[in-house]
């Protein structure tokens, strides 16, 4: 009897895998994953994956790579937290309202601006 329902289960989960997602869920989990990275502190990811290649020369045009600028910028941030509110997609734009927060700092909230490109979503503007 276990394994019917067994198989069930399975056939339902891989039928909802290949369903396809929103634009508006595609950049939620692109804010999504960035937010994370951040809580991890992983510069690498941030800047290969999630941020777009024309914010990423922008602030290399400093003189630091971009997971070193990251680091400095945001390396003594405690606890950062990121709380995803509205988001827009107006065809390859969208907009996505964020509030963060971080031990010993006053909450913010900005509005992040993403691109789609080849590769999926990614941040075009912090702020």
């Amino acid at each position: 009897m276990r394994r019917p329902i067994l198989l069930l289960a399975l056939t339902v989960v891989l039928a909802g895998c290949g369903e396809d997602t929103s634009p508006e869920e595609e950049v939620r989990s692109t804010v999504t994953r960035f937010a994370d990275a951040s809580a991890d502190k992983d510069y690498q990811v941030m800047c290969d994956e999630l941020l777009a290649p024309a914010l990423v020369t922008n602030v290399e045009q400093y003189g630091l790579p971009c997971e070193l600028a990251l680091k400095r910028g945001l390396g003594d941030v405690k606890a950062p937290k990121l709380t995803l509110g509205k988001v827009e997609v107006k065809g390859d734009r969208a907009t996505a309202r964020v509030t963060t927060t971080a031990t010993g700092q006053e909450p913010s909230t900005d509005t992040l601006a993403l691109r789609r490109l080849d590769d999926g979503w990614r941040i075009a503007a912090l702020g």
